[in-house]
């Protein structure tokens, strides 16, 4: 009983003194569950404002000042989901300086919109397009290699290691605010996504290999791979549009028998 009425210690106004780990722990276990609000107008906003809902209460209490900071977390807001625990300890942190009046929450809406689509772009290339295509491609090879074990082994320990680093990048953005996103900077986060991203397709072709039917044919592989870098060249180098050329190519592979055959036809 000490220990709870700790945690709800408050100050001469009534409010819950803040920082405070019970309203920290609330207010990350929230971002957990920041999808769970999407819709098509806000996107991810409901969920948001849910997060950020313990933390503002415990800095203003009640009243006008509540309200106004309620305000500010319900417009739209869509950022990659695994970046929303740093953020929502960022924001935070800026809340506790514009109650002490020493930020305006003017300069804040303009830096806060800057944050979050900076790093929206970073998610969506290194986790989205990177990290979680690695961790899919690898429990599919541990699958279809008889390993089903260790792919469970992996997905929890990759599972566990996200819900980490979720804590760390909160804890760490409510402790140096947006300083914390030059440290991100020099994490290169992009780079170190594109040579995820050649590990990726490294382990496509392992995913071919295992799922090709036999007999394997190493030209028939060699002409392959061939085939699809010119079309990748020329996609890259051309501009072009990548559905068309995979329509030109689905539609030649359903083709090719029907067009063999007239052609045998011709010539018998």
């Amino acid at each position: 009983m000490a220990e709870a009425g700790a945690t709800r210690r408050t100050d001469a106004a009534g409010r819950r003194v803040f920082p405070n780990a019970r309203v920290l722990h609330d207010c990350f276990v929230r971002t957990l569950f920041v999808g769970a609000g999407f819709n098509t107008r806000g996107m991810q906003n409901v969920g948001l404002a849910n997060a950020m809902d313990p933390g503002l209460r415990a800095i203003y209490g009640s009243g006008e000042q509540l309200r106004r900071a309620r305000k500010r977390y319900v417009g739209h807001y869509n950022t990659h989901p695994f970046w929303t625990p740093l953020l929502v300890g960022i924001f935070l942190g800026v809340e506790m300086k514009i109650s002490r009046g020493l930020l305006a929450p003017e300069s804040f809406e303009s830096l806060r919109g800057t944050t979050i689509y900076a790093l929206s772009a970073i998610g969506d290339s290194f986790f989205g397009g990177s990290v979680l295509v690695l961790w899919s491609l690898a429990t599919f090879l541990l699958w279809a290699a008889g390993y089903g074990w260790l792919a469970v082994v992996l997905g929890v320990v990759c599972f566990l290691a996200l819900q980490a680093f979720k804590a760390y990048t909160f804890f760490a953005g409510f402790r140096q605010g947006l300083q914390f996103v030059h440290t991100l900077k020099r994490w290169d986060l992009i780079n170190w996504g594109q040579r995820v991203k050649m590990l990726n397709a490294a382990l496509v072709v392992l995913v071919w290999v295992l799922a090709w039917p036999e007999p394997f044919l190493w030209y028939e592989w060699l002409a392959a791979v061939l085939a699809l870098g010119g079309l990748a060249g020329v996609v890259f180098t051309a501009g072009l549009s990548r559905e068309i050329i995979v329509a030109l190519l689905v539609a030649g592979y359903l083709g090719y028998p029907w067009l063999e055959r007239i052609v045998a036809g011709l010539f018998s």
